[in-house]
């Protein structure tokens, strides 16, 4: 099995669309991912990740075949710091903060914070990875531990139309890392493409391995710049964003 986790076009937040670039950039992928072979497309419920998946889905003949999904939508609980700082979201963490904190690190004890515990970051998280295996499940593959196991392997391809922070979350449940470190030291740019493929090693086994993480090559090749969303500012004197 592959899997495409595709996160959607330069935003408009304000309006839940993309920009004029988005709508570039979602085009752009759209010429790319319309050669591709993509059996099924899920997506999220917001409004410029369906507006991303429209314009793929139609270079694929397949509009009338995406399936929403509620669990796709961006990731957030609202939590608050020890500096009493408010926050939805978890991956603009200030570096001198989250580094300290071991257990930020680690798969099975990241959410052992005071500020995860008072809020709905865990049941958060588990809604998200159920519903991505319930997905998974439905395709032969289940979870199992740290693995998954199938009865009958395939090459289907699902695409998974979504946001930053969400594909985060399920690359770290696919490859059994805290999110933390992921959130804080990758960045999917505005309609990239990570793919994963399974490895059935041994009969009925298998987990998944990350072949390209945030490809924009569809950018590059249509002469549009990568957004800046998903980044912060490259030195401290850039008037870009620091928080």
């Amino acid at each position: 099995m592959r899997i495409m986790l595709i996160r959607h076009g330069d935003p408009d937040y304000e309006h839940d669309t993309l920009t004029e670039k988005g709508h570039r950039e979602a085009a752009l992928l759209a010429d790319r991912l319309g050669k591709e072979k993509i059996d099924y497309i899920y997506c999220s419920p917001l409004g410029r990740a369906k507006d991303t998946c429209a314009h793929v889905a139609k270079a694929l003949g397949k509009e009338n075949e995406v399936v929403v999904k509620d669990w796709l939508q961006e990731f957030g609980a609202p939590h608050t710091l020890p500096s009493g700082e408010f926050k939805h979201i978890f991956w603009d963490l200030l570096p001198e903060f989250w580094t300290k904190i071991d257990k930020m690190y680690l798969k099975d004890e990241w959410l052992d914070q005071d500020f995860y515990r008072s809020s709905e970051m865990a049941n958060r998280y588990r809604y998200v990875t159920e519903g991505f295996d319930e997905v998974l499940k439905s395709h032969g593959y289940t979870r199992v531990g740290r693995l998954y196991e199938t009865e009958q392997g395939n090459h289907d391809t699902l695409a998974f139309f979504c946001h930053g922070g969400l594909e985060i979350v399920l690359l770290s449940h696919l490859c059994n890392i805290s999110p933390i470190p992921l959130a804080h030291h990758f960045g999917a740019l505005t309609s990239s493409v990570t793919t994963l493929y399974t490895e059935e090693r041994r009969k009925g086994k298998a987990v998944f391995r990350c072949a390209g993480f945030g490809d924009t090559g569809h950018l590059y090749a249509g002469g549009e710049a990568p957004s800046f969303a998903a980044r912060f500012c490259e030195v401290y004197e850039d008037e870009t964003r620091h928080d």
